[in-house]
């Protein structure tokens, strides 16, 4: 048998929800709730800081108003619409989604806890987030915010990043969900994870609606609570990119469907810290005879699992031989093309005033 959190009493649940009904934050998803606008909010808060979605939220809803609208998507245009929210599978799980709902379920998400999690990029967190605020199921929606609130609350010193610890904190978060209002229930364990109990800084517990049952703030030991295993070191990866410039457009090229960035566009470039020879040696075998090299300053870009630390140059010249390539203006770059924020250092440049 597993070993099960102890749960704070129903007065510390409505203590939480009488905070939350007061101090919830104002969120464009909060408003007019439905199960797609739950969705789309959840998968882009993944990973992802509540200021940062906001705008990305507002744009993607007045192209993709509906699931129907996201089900036919131009793949670039939807790419484009992400770039800078990273983590890019999540978005094409959005379409292959939408494309499901609309073929298999007509159009309108299926309201139930298990159902959802068949839908490509639905997970147990976003099916229950989507379950108790969209439909008023009860059901557990446990993300980091909900792990850390109900660790220190419970004064639990199990791992979090343990497979057992979440299901354990499924369980409990499902018997203390009321029947009666899940969704506030869900929003209020995240706000409050997300503000007064927040990672990183000191929580408020004298501000807090369940200081009074909390045993890591009774003993002292917010600072301890939660614990989490330590994630393996990234793994740094030295990488050359090339800007190939003919008259007014740049080289770039579409990155295979599988791996980091997958389908994405991005400047050519290769692994490596590239000399000058080095660099014009590969602009060549790209088919470019460069007749200006420039040397731009160093850029360093964090993935969850590896570290880019980059070199780069820009190259003015020409393109030997008529081949198909992508070639692609300052204006293309900046409203067509999804490229990912690695190379942001060396786009906005080109970018900037268009």
């Amino acid at each position: 048998m597993s070993h099960q959190y102890q749960l704070p009493p129903p007065e510390a649940v409505e203590s939480l929800l009488t905070w939350y009904r007061k101090n919830a934050r104002d969120l464009p998803w909060r408003k007019d709730v439905t199960p797609y606008r739950v969705w789309i909010s959840e998968i882009m808060l993944q990973q992802t800081r509540v200021e940062a979605v906001k705008p990305y939220f507002h744009r993607f809803l007045e192209a993709f108003p509906d699931v129907y609208a996201l089900a036919e998507a131009d793949d670039t245009r939807l790419m484009k619409l992400w770039e800078g929210l990273g983590y890019y599978s999540r978005a094409r799980n959005l379409k292959k989604a939408a494309i499901r709902v609309t073929e298999d379920y007509g159009g309108s998400f299926p309201a139930d806890y298990k159902e959802l999690q068949k839908l490509p990029g639905i997970g147990s967190y976003t099916a229950g987030a989507i379950a108790t605020i969209a439909f008023g199921i009860p059901a557990p929606a446990v993300d980091g915010n909900v792990l850390r609130v109900l660790s220190r609350v419970a004064g639990d010193s199990r791992d979090i990043m343990d497979p057992h610890t979440k299901k354990s904190a499924e369980e409990a978060v499902l018997q203390l969900c009321p029947a009666r209002s899940p969704g506030d229930f869900t929003q209020a364990m995240i706000e409050l994870g997300a503000t007064l109990c927040g990672p990183n800084t000191e929580p408020c517990c004298a501000s807090c609606p369940m200081g009074p049952w909390c045993i890591a703030s009774r003993e002292e030991k917010t600072q301890v609570l939660p614990v989490r295993s330590k994630k393996a070191a990234r793994r740094i990866e030295h990488r050359t990119v090339l800007l190939l410039k003919e008259h007014d457009r740049y080289m770039i090229r579409r990155r295979p469907e599988k791996g980091l960035l997958a389908g994405l566009y991005e400047l050519p470039n290769e692994l490596g810290t590239l000399d000058r020879d080095q660099a014009v040696a590969f602009a060549r075998e790209n088919g470019f005879q460069p007749l200006h090299i420039e040397m731009l300053a160093p850029a360093t870009h964090v993935f969850t699992h590896v570290e880019w630390h980059m070199t780069a140059y820009l190259m003015t010249g020409y393109f030997e031989e008529t081949q198909q390539r992508i070639m692609a203006s300052a204006e293309e770059l900046a409203g067509k093309y999804a490229i990912p924020s690695a190379f942001a250092a060396y786009v906005k440049p080109i970018t900037k005033g268009t």
